[in-house]
C-alpha cells in the first residue's frame, strides 16, 4: 500500500496513529518543563520530532514482541504502551516510575509489555534484540523484536556484529535506525564513510529500506510487511528513518554550536504530526474539531499524569540493594564423591548434557563448538543429539554473540556462551558489565539473566599472553555477575548443574592445565550452591586458602610438610563472587595463620580482598600476619623457561609455608 493511500488504512487506524504521536510530542513536551523546574534529576533526552518512527513501527507490535531501545526512548516505550504517568514518574525519580526510580531517562524498563529496556550505552540494543529474535526461533514463537537505535550506532561494532548475526541465522527482527543526522553533536556526514545506512543491508544479505522518517504513514506501510516478513520465517529487515530532532541532544545542553537555528526551524516545518493532521482535514478521514478534542484529550491526560508522578512517593532507600541477584533456591547436601573417576571435562560434558536434555531452552553458542565439539571438548558429541539450533557455531564476534546471549536471557531462554579462552570475551566486556550484569537490578528483578559464560583460564602449555588470562578478580569486583572457579571434576559437574539452574550470570572459568585431571565423581546429577568453599585438607598449624589450580600445588605442599610435623588446612573457595568468607575465618580461628596462595596477580586481586576481610573480622583470631602468595605481575611469556618463572610451583608454596610458620 503507497503512502498517499491514506484512505485504505481506515478511520480509527488513522486517528490511534495521531493520538499516539500526540501522546510522545505532549509527554516530551511537559518533560522538557519539567527538567527546567528541577523535578527531573539527571539527563533528559526528547523525542520531540521524531514520533512518527516508534509510532510506525510499534503500531504492529504486540505486548509479546520485544522492543529494545536506546537512551532517547521515551517514544518508543510511550508507542508500545507505557503509561505517561509511570514514564514521567520514572524521570522524577520515584517509586512508582517504570523503573522504580533505578533507570531515569536513559533506562526504561515495561517488561509486562515487552519494552525490555533502554541502554544509555550505544548499541547493545541492537545485539540484544537478536537475542530475542534467537530466543523467539529456538521457542518456535512467532514473535518478533524489534532495536531502535540512532544513526551513531552504525558506526559501532555491535551494529554490524548484531546484522550479520541475525541474517546468517534469519531471526526475526527488525533494525530501526533513526538517522537525526546526528550523533550526539558530530554530524552523521562527516562520521562515516558509507552515509546511506540502509544500503548496508545488503552487505549483510537482508531488506535495506530507506524512508522519510518524518512520514508516520510509509514508516507504517513499511513496518507491517517488515513484521509479517520476520513472523513468517524470512528474517531481519534494516530501516533508516531519515529524521530530526528539533530539541537539543539532551534537556539544558547548548544547541546552535553545531548546528544553525534555521535548520532547526526547517526541520520543524516538516513536523510529522503537523504533516498527519492536514492530511486527515483534507482527506476528510476528521475535521479539525474532532482533532482539537483528541489533543484536548491527550493534554488532560499529561496533566494528569504529570500531578499522578509527583504525587508518588520517593523509593525505600533501604531497596537501594535489592534485585542484584535471583532469588536463591534451596540445594540439597552435596553427594559423597564415590568411587567412579572421571576428568573434569568429562564431569563439566555430562552436567551440560544432562541440563539439556532437561531444558529444551538451554543453548550453547561459540567457535567450533557444533560438530567439532569445542576447542576442549566442551560440548563433545552434543551436536548429534541437539542439533544446529541448540549448539550453534558462531563467526569470531564475541562481543556480538555475548550480547545476543543478553537478549536471549531475558527473553525467556537460557543460553550458555562458550568462548574457550577467557581472553577473548574481553571482546565483550561491556556487554557482560554494563548489560548483563545489571539488567535484574535496572529492572527490578522483573528480568531475569539465566546466562552460563565459560572459557579457560590459566598459564601453561606455552600459550602466551593473548591465552592465558586469569581475569576472575575483575568479573568478581562488579555485582550482578557470580564468578566460579572450580578446582576439580567434582566440584566442577555440581558448581556447573548450579550454574545452569540458577537465574543469575555465571561467568565459569575453567583452568586449562586440569581439564583432564580425574577425580571420583558421581554418576548422578547434583548441586554445589555458589559461596560454600571446601576444606579439603584439615589442619591446625595454617590455613592456606588457594584457587583453581593452586588448590593441587598447596595439597601438595601440605603433603610435603605432613612428613616434618606441620598439619596445614587448605581450603578451596570454588567461587569468588560469592566469597564464603566465614569458612576460612572459622578455620583462622583455628589455626592462627593465613596464606592466600593465587596463580593470578597479586595486585588488587582475590587474595587482597581475602586477607582485607578476614583482618577486619578476624583480627582476633591471627597469631601472625596475612600472606599472599601470587605469580609475578607481568604479561605472560611465550618461551618454556620465562613462563616457568611467572607462576607458582609446589616449591614457592612450600616456601612461602615454612617462612609464615617461623612468625
Amino acid at each position: 500500500m503507497p503512502s498517499n493511500s491514506i484512505s485504505e488504512i481506515g478511520r480509527p487506524r488513522i486517528l490511534a496513529l495521531y493520538r499516539t504521536m500526540l501522546l510522545i510530542r505532549q509527554s516530551e513536551e511537559q518533560l522538557a518543563k519539567s527538567h527546567q523546574r528541577g523535578l527531573i534529576h539527571g539527563a533528559c533526552h526528547t523525542y520531540v520530532g521524531q514520533e512518527a518512527v516508534a509510532t510506525g513501527v510499534c503500531a504492529h507490535l504486540s505486548p509479546q514482541d520485544a522492543v529494545f531501545s536506546t537512551h532517547r526512548g521515551h517514544g518508543h516505550a510511550l508507542a508500545k504502551g507505557l503509561a505517561p504517568a509511570a514514564l514521567m514518574a520514572e524521570l522524577y525519580g520515584r517509586e512508582t516510575g517504570c523503573s522504580q526510580g533505578r533507570g531515569g531517562s536513559m533506562h526504561l524498563f515495561s517488561p509486562e509489555i515487552g519494552m525490555m529496556g533502554t541502554s544509555g550505552i550505544v548499541g547493545p540494543c541492537i545485539l540484544q534484540a537478536a537475542g530475542a529474535g534467537y530466543s523467539f526461533m529456538l521457542m518456535k514463537r512467532d514473535n518478533v523484536a524489534v532495536a531502535f537505535f540512532g544513526d551513531g550506532a552504525s558506526n559501532n561494532a555491535a551494529f554490524h556484529e548484531g546484522l550479520n548475526l541475525a541474517s546468517i541465522w534469519k531471526l526475526p527482527v527488525l533494525f530501526v535506525c533513526e538517522n537525526n543526522q546526528f550523533a550526539t553533536e558530530v554530524p552523521f556526514k562527516e562520521a562515516t564513510a558509507n552515509p546511506n545506512v540502509a544500503s548496508r543491508g545488503a552487505s549483510y544479505g537482508m531488506p535495506g529500506i530507506e524512508l522519510d522518517g518524518n512520514d508516520v504513514l510509509a514508516i507504517q506501510q513499511a513496518a507491517g510487511e517488515a513484521v509479517k516478513r520476520a513472523r513468517s520465517g524470512g528474517g531481519p529487515t534494516l530501516f533508516e528513518c531519515k529524521t530530526y530532532r528539533t530539541r537539543p541532544h539532551a534537556e539544558g545542553m547548548g544547541d546552535f554550536t553545531y548546528r544553525t537555528r534555521a535548520d532547526v526551524d526547517a526541520w520543524r516545518a516538516k513536523c510529522p504530526i503537523e504533516r498527519l493532521r492536514g492530511r486527515i482535514i483534507a482527506e476528510g478521514h476528521a475535521t479539525a474539531a474532532e482533532l482539537e478534542a483528541v489533543e484536548n484529550g491527550i493534554q488532560q491526560l499529561i496533566e494528569e499524569a504529570e500531578r499522578a508522578a509527583q504525587a508518588s512517593p520517593w523509593p525505600d532507600p533501604k531497596s537501594a540493594a535489592t534485585h542484584i541477584y535471583a532469588e536463591p533456591r534451596p540445594v540439597p547436601p552435596e553427594p559423597p564423591p564415590g568411587d567412579r573417576l572421571i576428568s573434569y571435562s568429562q564431569a563439566t560434558l555430562e552436567a551440560l548434557s544432562h541440563e539439556m536434555a532437561a531444558n529444551p531452552n538451554i543453548f550453547v553458542m561459540g567457535e567450533g563448538i557444533g560438530i567439532r565439539g569445542g576447542n576442549f571438548k566442551t560440548t563433545a558429541g552434543l551436536y548429534e543429539k541437539y542439533g544446529p539450533e541448540r549448539l550453534r557455531d558462531t563467526p569470531i564476534a564475541e562481543r556480538g554473540f555475548v550480547g545476543l546471549g543478553g537478549g536471549a536471557a531475558m527473553t525467556g531462554t537460557r543460553p550458555v556462551i562458550d568462548f574457550m579462552f577467557a581472553d577473548f570475551v574481553l571482546d565483550g566486556i561491556g556487554e557482560i558489565v554494563n548489560q548483563i550484569a545489571k539488567m535484574q537490578y535496572m529492572s527490578s528483578g522483573r528480568l531475569k539473566m539465566p546466562i552460563l559464560l565459560r572459557g579457560c583460564i590459566g598459564i601453561g602449555h606455552s600459550a602466551a599472553t593473548h591465552h592465558s588470562g586469569n581475569y576472575y578478580p575483575m568479573f568478581a569486583h562488579f555485582p550482578g555477575l557470580r564468578v566460579v572457579v572450580p578446582s576439580n571434576a567434582y566440584d566442577a559437574k555440581g558448581l556447573l548443574h548450579h550454574a545452569l539452574r540458577c537465574n543469575d550470570p555465571v561467568l565459569f572459568l575453567e583452568h586449562r592445565e586440569i581439564l583432564t585431571i580425574k577425580t571420583a565423581v558421581p554418576d548422578a546429577a547434583y548441586e554445589i550452591p555458589f559461596g560454600q568453599a571446601s576444606v579439603v585438607r584439615e589442619g591446625r598449624d595454617l590455613t592456606v586458602v588457594a584457587l583453581t589450580r593452586m588448590v593441587s600445588r598447596a595439597l601438595e605442599a601440605a603433603e610435603t610438610l605432613a612428613k616434618e610435623g606441620h598439619h596445614i588446612e587448605v581450603i578451596d573457595p570454588r567461587t569468588v563472587a560469592p566469597l564464603d568468607v566465614e569458612t576460612i575465618g572459622k578455620s583462622v580461628a583455628k589455626t592462627g595463620r593465613l596464606l592466600i596462595v593465587d596463580e593470578a596477580f597479586g595486585m588488587y586481586g582475590i587474595g587482597a580482598e581475602i586477607a582485607a576481610q578476614v583482618a577486619d573480622r578476624y583480627f582476633d583470631e591471627l597469631d601472625a600476619p596475612i600472606r599472599r602468595l601470587n605469580g609475578l605481575h607481568t604479561p605472560t611469556p611465550y618461551s618454556p623457561p620465562l613462563e616457568a618463572a611467572v607462576v607458582l610451583d609446589t616449591d614457592s608454596v612450600v616456601k612461602a609455608i615454612r617462612d609464615l610458620l617461623s612468625e
